[in-house]
């Protein structure tokens, strides 16, 4: 019959399939390879453009926002806390922050402004942490799919098919743990500077927006 499947045709069918994927495995261990580099560049921009943190001048700097803020004087409270951001979307939440400030809808506005700036971090986060999962994946497919015409040049007494194959099987391996351990690093350093941002973002929102202080310096 035309569709009588033996065992012996559904292991052809899967070892074709397999034997298919060999090369796109090996092209996109290339790219996460690439983009992992990318990302460890920019990882190291970001580490090298941010200053020493101190809270006292977080802290100063809110103050005297505040004060300006409730003057009615909001370019002075910008430059009361323009040392304070690490990021392009650090300064921009911050300007907003500023902007909106002890205005009539300023409490929700400034809690969708940081809970946007939270969304962005993990955005930025989501592309390594992918890559934390894909690189060894693609590692381990990279080093399974090898391994069967490998052994069949062991059983037919063909040494270089078999030197070649384990050749690129443990190859990928390694790059697919290269790939996996380096996003896991940048992955993490970067879930901790983000946190902190969002801490400081958090705090000077809070001090520059309350109402009690307000009261306080009537």
């Amino acid at each position: 019959m035309i569709f009588a499947l033996t065992t012996h045709d559904i292991d052809e069918v899967i070892f074709h399939v397999a034997s298919a994927l060999e090369i796109p495995v090996l092209i996109l261990a290339l790219l996460a390879l690439a983009l992992v580099i990318f990302e460890l560049g920019s990882y190291i921009v970001e580490v090298a453009g941010r200053r020493k943190r101190r809270f006292q001048s977080i802290l100063e700097g809110a103050e005297h926002a505040r004060k300006a803020v409730l003057a009615g004087d909001r370019p002075a409270a910008e430059r009361a806390v323009s040392g304070v951001p690490r990021s392009h979307a650090m300064a921009q939440t911050l300007a907003f922050i500023i902007a909106h400030a002890q205005t009539a809808e300023g409490d929700h506005q400034l809690n969708k402004a940081l809970a946007d700036f939270d969304f962005d971090s993990q955005r930025r986060l989501a592309r390594t942490r992918l890559l934390v999962r894909a690189g060894p994946a693609l590692g381990l497919m990279g080093t399974l799919i090898p391994l069967s015409p490998a052994l069949t040049g062991l059983a037919n007494g063909n040494t270089a098919a078999l030197s070649e194959n384990l050749r690129v099987a443990f190859s990928v391996t390694v790059v697919g743990l290269l790939i996996g351990a380096v996003a896991f690093g940048v992955s993490l350093s970067r879930d901790r500077m983000y946190g902190q941002d969002l801490s400081d973002l958090e705090y000077i929102a809070a001090i520059i927006s309350d109402p009690r202080r307000a009261g306080e310096d009537e």
